[in-house]
C-alpha cells in the first residue's frame, strides 16, 4: 500500500464520510472535472495512480481498451470526468445513464452509505442533464486518445414522460438516434434495469424488450449495443431476455445492475427502514458472478460480457474475469478502497495474463 493509499484510507476517507454522500459525490465530480482541464494535474494524478506496467490492452467488439477496467455508469452521469479518469488507471467509462430529457432525479438522499455492508443505497432516479446537453458537452470536450467512452441510455424519469411502454420506447429511440447522428460514444448500453424510476424495470418484460430492440435495430449505425441487465430476476426470465438480445443482434451485456434484495446485506439492520433504490457494491458480487458464469456457459463467446458489482480487491476483479467477463466496471470499490484500487487490479491482471 502506497503512501497516498494510506492517506486516502486513514485521513481523507474518514473526513469525507463525515459529510453526506451526495455532497461528497458532487464535490469530487467538480474536483475531477477541474483537474482534467490541466496537463499538470493530469500528470500529477497519473504519477500517483497511473498504471505503467506491461501491456494489458485488449480489443473487444473492435474497440481497443488500453486497460480492461471501466468506471460504471452512475458516477459520471453527465460526462464531466473523461479527461481525468485515464490518469486513475481506467481504460474507459460508461457515461450516464442519459435520458432524452433532463431529469432532476429523486429527492435527497440519493446515496446512503452502508459502510459495514460495503455498499450504497442508490436512489438517484436517473438525475442527468439530458441527451442534448450531453452531446453539446462531449462535442466540445477534447478526447483523451485511447480512452473509451460508452454511453448508457435510459428512459426519462418523470411521470409526464413515462406514461406507457410506447412512450418509453420513443424516449430510448430519441436518445439513441441523437447520439448516433452526432457520433458521440464508442458503444451504447440500453439500461433496462434501473430500479428507482417511476416505471421501474419496464423493459425486463420479454415482450416489451422485443418491441424496444426492434425499434433500436431500425436505426442504422455501426457501434456495439449492449444491455444493462437486472440481477434479481429468475434465471428463467434472465434467459428469456438473453434469447431476445441474441435474436436482435445485441453485441453484449453489462451484468449487472444494483441489487434490490435487502436481505442479501450482511448487516440488513443498517439499511433504511423504507425500501428506496438498489444496493451497490458487495451485495451484488455473488449474484452478478453467477449470472456471468451461466451466461458464458449457455452462449459461449456470443456476447461480450462486462462484469460489474462488488469489486473491492484485485482478487474480486479476477473472479469476474474467471467467471467469463471480458471487461469489468466498478464504482463502490473505488470509493471505499480508494483511487489506487484500479492500478492494483491492473498489476494483478498483468500477472495473470502473463502466467
Amino acid at each position: 500500500m502506497g503512501i497516498m493509499d494510506i492517506f486516502y484510507r486513514y485521513v481523507l476517507k474518514p473526513i469525507m464520510f463525515r459529510f453526506d454522500a451526495d455532497t461528497v459525490h458532487e464535490v469530487f465530480i467538480a474536483i475531477g472535472e477541474t483537474a482534467g482541464r490541466f496537463t499538470v494535474s493530469r500528470k500529477f494524478f497519473e504519477f500517483i495512480y497511473g498504471y505503467r506496467g506491461s501491456d494489458i490492452s485488449k480489443t473487444v467488439d473492435g474497440i481497443r481498451y488500453r486497460i480492461p477496467i471501466l468506471l460504471s455508469a452512475g458516477f459520471d452521469a453527465e460526462g464531466r470526468l473523461s479527461r481525468i479518469l485515464p490518469s486513475l488507471a481506467f481504460g474507459g467509462e460508461e457515461i450516464g445513464s442519459i435520458t432524452a430529457h433532463p431529469c432532476d432525479g429523486n429527492p435527497r438522499p440519493r446515496l446512503t452509505r452502508l459502510i459495514r455492508n460495503k455498499s450504497f443505497v442508490v436512489y438517484k432516479g436517473l438525475r442527468n442533464c439530458g441527451v442534448d446537453a450531453l452531446i453539446e458537452r462531449l462535442t466540445h470536450m477534447p478526447r483523451v486518445h485511447g480512452f473509451v467512452l460508452g454511453i448508457s441510455i435510459a428512459r426519462t424519469n418523470s411521470e409526464a414522460a413515462s406514461v406507457d411502454a410506447e412512450a418509453g420506447i420513443r424516449d430510448y429511440v430519441e436518445s439513441f438516434q441523437k447520439l448516433t447522428t452526432a457520433g458521440i460514444g464508442d458503444y451504447y448500453t440500453l439500461n433496462i434495469s434501473c430500479p428507482n424510476s417511476h416505471t421501474g424495470e419496464t423493459f425486463t418484460d420479454p415482450l416489451l424488450l422485443t418491441r424496444l430492440l426492434s425499434r433500436i435495430q431500425e436505426i442504422k449505425q455501426n457501434k456495439p449495443v449492449y444491455l444493462k441487465m437486472p440481477i434479481n430476476v429468475s434465471w428463467e426470465q434472465f434467459s428469456a431476455l438473453l434469447a431476445i438480445a441474441d435474436r436482435h443482434g445485441v453485441q453484449g451485456l453489462v451484468i449487472g445492475n444494483v441489487n434490490k434484495k435487502y436481505s442479501d446485506l450482511m448487516y440488513p439492520e443498517d439499511a433504511p427502514k423504507e425500501f428506496r433504490g438498489g444496493l451497490s457494491g458487495a451485495p451484488c458480487f455473488v449474484r452478478s458472478n453467477e449470472l456471468i458464469r451461466k451466461t458464458r456457459e449457455r452462449y459461449g463467446k456470443r456476447f461480450t460480457i462486462i462484469g460489474s458489482g462488488g469489486i473491492f480487491t484485485p482478487g474480486d476483479a479476477m473472479e469476474k474475469f474467471s467467471a467469463g467477463a471480458d471487461l469489468v466496471q466498478l464504482i463502490t470499490g473505488m470509493v471505499y478502497i480508494g483511487p489506487g484500487l484500479m492500478k492494483e487490479i491492473c498489476k494483478r491482471y498483468a500477472k495473470e495474463v502473463s502466467s
